[in-house]
């Protein structure tokens, strides 16, 4: 709604209100903001939109096969980190110099830093993982790359299916295609009923070249770690790489950006937004209708659409992918279905200002022009069929004045500044994380 349009009455009316121990003043700006955030919900509070505290498990959605424990969480922040689990690597110049967090790395908003995730294969860090490139020792064919730009792991607890095709769980859109549940895919695991994160994580830690060995356990000392998270598994399964999956699914659970200004805001803190962070909300939730797409508490959503971006290959950034990659195809490569071609899962918006890569194929650069795209509502992916195009995706006439408020509020309203509060000090093995190798040693000023 525009502001112009409220008489000089309103303007002056101002109610006062208390939000604990502190007194603020409820605006017009807020009264609309609040109403506009009311509409969006979809139980009609703003509660809806709330993220739970890091420490609150029981309201943190979960699998019930692995109920979230204090130990487990502890276990998995120092195994996301962990780069002496990664023993696999395909050659000795890659053993134990990448982590989990090589791809997810915190300071980018748990994305990576540059515009392709390099784990096995991969060299040096920067200072935001910018400086991430390929081993010469390794092809390029061996490296650890997805064709994709790896998500975000910030608020992926509220995440239904995992990965931009969605291909992990067994439930919610991937009820009914079980035909598709195979090895070549790793999706074959969906079979075990578990949730789509737990599911990923067991494949992940395959796919990625990472193992539990008698040198992590004993060596460095986790075996203390497995017994006081999993004293309930089979000795078999204690200290397997199905119970590393669950401990780093449970740490994953409780990544949530719940001190964003405008987390503190939904709170009851008036004066956490600023006003042009205000106003950009009110793009977001009014004439932009960002959250008919954008509508879970993590602003988000489980579903999947195509707006014709471009892929990884077409940036001119990326090893190891083209035209003919499959995942360029997104969910429909998964199911196979006509209808779900070029189609990929709806992002969590918390945390963008952090990186400078957006989209499935760090195809933009600047928030900016994210928005300014959505804005035009004109697709630039000539090999995505103009069939396939939401229907939502269309201009959507905001003035240059709203494009810059929507902006803000996405890039510095939604930032959590705190997420140094998900990282260990240290991991049992000594070793330099979130990378190992010589020159991210050198970068990150750790190790020998």
């Amino acid at each position: 709604m525009n502001l112009r349009i409220l008489t000089p009455i309103l303007l002056t009316v101002f109610l006062f209100a208390c939000s604990k121990d502190k007194i603020y003043i409820d605006t017009p700006i807020d009264q609309l903001l609040e109403a506009s955030l009311l509409r969006a919900a979809k139980d009609g509070t703003l509660s809806h939109f709330i993220l739970p505290d890091n420490e609150d498990y029981s309201n943190i959605p979960q699998d019930s096969h692995n109920p979230i424990t204090a130990e487990k969480v502890r276990l998995g922040k120092m195994l996301f980190f962990e780069t002496g689990i990664a023993v696999d690597a395909n050659k000795e110049a890659g053993k134990n110099t990448y982590s989990c967090a090589s791809c997810h790395v915190p300071s980018a908003g748990f994305r990576p830093g540059s515009a392709q995730g390099i784990a096995d294969g991969g060299i040096g860090f920067g200072r935001n993982g910018e400086n991430r490139t390929k081993i010469d020792a390794y092809r390029e064919w061996e490296l650890d790359v997805q064709s994709v730009r790896p998500l975000s792991v910030l608020n992926v607890a509220f995440v239904e299916n995992t990965t931009w095709n969605g291909r992990f769980g067994s439930k919610g859109v991937n009820i009914g295609t079980e035909h598709r549940w195979t090895v070549e895919s790793g999706t074959h695991l969906n079979e075990e009923g578990l949730a789509a994160l737990e599911t990923q994580n067991i494949e992940g830690l395959d796919v990625h070249r990472m193992n539990i060995t008698e040198e992590v356990l004993d060596g460095y000392g986790y075996r203390a770690y497995f017994d006081a998270a999993f004293g309930d598994f089979s000795e078999e399964e204690r200290y397997s790489k199905k119970a590393a999956a669950f401990a780093i699914s449970a740490y994953l659970r409780t990544l949530l950006t719940n001190e964003a200004p405008f987390q503190t805001y939904l709170k009851g803190d008036k004066d956490a937004l600023t006003e042009q962070e205000k106003r950009g909300a009110l793009v977001f939730f009014g004439d932009a209708k960002c959250y008919h797409c954008h509508k879970e508490a993590n602003l988000g959503a489980n579903e999947f659409y195509a707006i014709g971006v471009k892929d990884l290959y077409q940036t001119g950034k990326a090893f190891n992918t083209s035209k003919d990659d499959i995942r360029n195809l997104g969910r429909g490569e998964f199911t196979g279905n006509a209808e779900d071609m070029y189609k990929f899962k709806i992002p969590q918006l918390y945390n963008l200002g952090d990186a400078p890569f957006y989209f499935h194929g760090s195809s933009y650069t600047d928030l900016r022009e994210v928005v300014e795209y959505f804005n035009k509502g004109i697709p630039e992916n000539e090999e995505v069929p103009s069939s396939q195009i939401a229907r939502q995706f269309k201009p959507l006439d905001l003035t240059p004045e709203q494009v810059t408020d929507l902006t803000i509020f996405l890039e510095t309203g939604l930032q959590d500044p705190n997420l140094d509060r998900y990282v260990p000090e240290n991991v049992l093995s000594g070793f330099c994380f979130p990378n190992n190798d010589v020159f991210s040693q050198i970068e990150l000023g750790c190790g020998n």
